[in-house]
């Protein structure tokens, strides 16, 4: 599963601060624009209780959780897409990831200098999906040029892409992003080929202060990031950047008391790890012996074959069927065993969309 997240926003809003704190990664971040020229990848561990919750049962000999990439990508200015600031470098990273995570400044701090000269969330937000938008605008623009000869012969294939690039002009000349016009499948497999950065799925990230990062409903700031992302049909998650960049420093108990004092259940990193997991479309099954308990990465859709695929390209070939019990229904049995005489273990074949949380063993023989 190699899927990356793209993390992006203006300079100064508190982004390569994050990075920091999800990867421990060290990306240089300091109080002026485009400290980070080239982007910084990180692995991160996806939090997940019911890895916690096999190992505790299962009393494996090791636990491994899985992963996926972040992107730390130097920030936009307005005029990107005319190559303005870093935009040329900017436009190029941001079209190699699969998801965008916007950083987004709702903190007011002297000290710490606005490209714009004030905080305004919304306005920080339209300037980047602007320069997105202009940017596809131009993609756009030059394909629809080069399909066009070919849809004047009646060229099925140049007509069917020809009406879809007309379709997505529209929308981005009305400045929506092109994740906003719907496709039928057939459509989908054009638009995908043409690797716009408006039709990548977003989340909004709202960076606060120490002092409100326990209850940010009242900030303002926050309130008008979550209001535009509904019409964008994204979620928002809320952090401290420099929270989360101490609490990375500090193991698991010393985080636990140390989000307790602040009056937080849960950090901003883990959930927004999550929440951009799904964004990716991305879910988790496991497989569960004495040797491992593992958590794996598969796409939403993918059968039980290509399932097992992910660990091995043998698991794939010679897949016979795959041995399976939801998560909920072996902690409530607490041993294989015991889900097994309960009914609960399934023998699944090759059609089985798998889902997540499954728990499996495969059979296979090559």
């Amino acid at each position: 599963m190699a899927l990356t997240a793209g993390i992006v926003g203006l300079p100064n809003v508190g982004k390569s601060t994050l990075f920091n704190a999800i990867t421990k990664a060290g990306a240089e971040s300091a109080n002026y624009p485009f400290c980070t020229i080239d982007p910084n990848v990180g692995i991160v561990e996806v939090p997940d209780h019911r890895l916690d919750k096999l190992t505790e049962l299962v009393e494996p000999k090791k636990t491994v959780p899985t992963a996926f990439e972040f992107t730390d990508i130097a920030g936009i200015v307005k005029g990107a897409s005319k190559g303005e600031g870093l935009g040329n470098k900017f436009l190029s990273h941001i079209r190699q990831v699969d998801a965008i995570c916007q950083v987004v400044r709702c903190f007011a701090d002297d000290n710490i200098t606005h490209v714009s000269g004030k905080v305004d969330p919304i306005a920080d937000i339209e300037v980047i999906n602007l320069e997105l938008i202009l940017a596809d605008l131009e993609t756009v623009d030059k394909r629809l040029a080069r399909v066009q000869k070919m849809a004047k012969q009646k060229d099925k294939e140049a007509v069917m892409e020809h009406d879809i690039l007309v379709k997505i002009k529209e929308a981005l000349e009305a400045e929506q992003p092109a994740r906003t016009v719907e496709f039928a499948d057939e459509q989908m497999k054009l638009v995908k080929q043409l690797h716009l950065l408006t039709s990548k799925p977003v989340l909004y990230v709202a960076n606060v202060s120490e002092d409100e990062i326990a209850d940010p409903s009242d900030n303002e700031y926050v309130q008008k990031v979550r209001e535009f992302a509904k019409g964008d049909n994204a979620e928002v998650i809320v952090v401290c950047a420099k929270i989360e960049s101490e609490i990375a420093e500090l193991d698991d108990e010393e985080k636990a008391m140390f989000l307790q004092e602040l009056g937080i259940e849960e950090s901003g990193l883990d959930q927004l790890i999550r929440a951009t997991y799904s964004l990716l479309g991305l879910a988790t099954y496991f497989t569960a012996g004495v040797q491992e308990v593992r958590a794996w990465t598969f796409r939403e859709g993918m059968k039980a074959p290509q399932c097992a695929g992910v660990i091995h390209t043998d698991f794939e070939r010679g897949f016979i069927r795959a041995e399976t019990v939801s998560y909920e229904d072996l902690v409530a049995a607490e041993t294989m065993g015991a889900a097994r005489e309960a009914g609960k273990v399934r023998l699944e074949g090759k059609e089985y969309l798998v889902k997540d949380g499954d728990v499996i063993h495969f059979r296979f023989n090559v």
